[in-house]
Parts: C-alpha cells; structure tokens; sequence
C-alpha cells in the first residue's frame, strides 16, 4: 500500500471521532480516526453517488 496523506476536515477538532480522506492512485481511502488501520477504499465516482444520495435522503429507508 502506498504512504498516505490523511487529511481532515477542518470543522474537525484536535480530538477523536473524526473522518480522514487521503488519495493514491484513482482512490479515495476513507477511516476512522479512532481506528486508523481499517480502511475503506472506493472510487470518486462511487463516493460523488454515496454522498448525494445522502443529501438528498435517498438512504433514509435504511434507518
């Protein structure tokens, strides 16, 4: 695996409970700050569908 550059978002605060996002080759790694060694992977496209349908509540009939 290729050395990543975690960033998060700036409303974050220096504490826990905080979301990372780094990019390497044509992926989006995604984790938890809490627990850093598990690591989702996905696309851009994937995550632009994932993030408007949670604007737009189209996963609300998972709740």
């Amino acid at each position: 695996m290729p050395i990543l550059n975690w960033r998060k978002s700036s409303f974050s605060t220096s504490g826990a409970n905080c979301v990372e996002l780094a990019t390497a080759h044509a992926h989006i790694h995604i984790r938890e700050s809490d627990e850093p060694d598990t690591i989702l992977r996905t696309t851009p496209a994937t995550l632009r569908r994932f993030i408007r349908a949670a604007k737009t509540g189209g996963l609300d009939h998972t709740i």
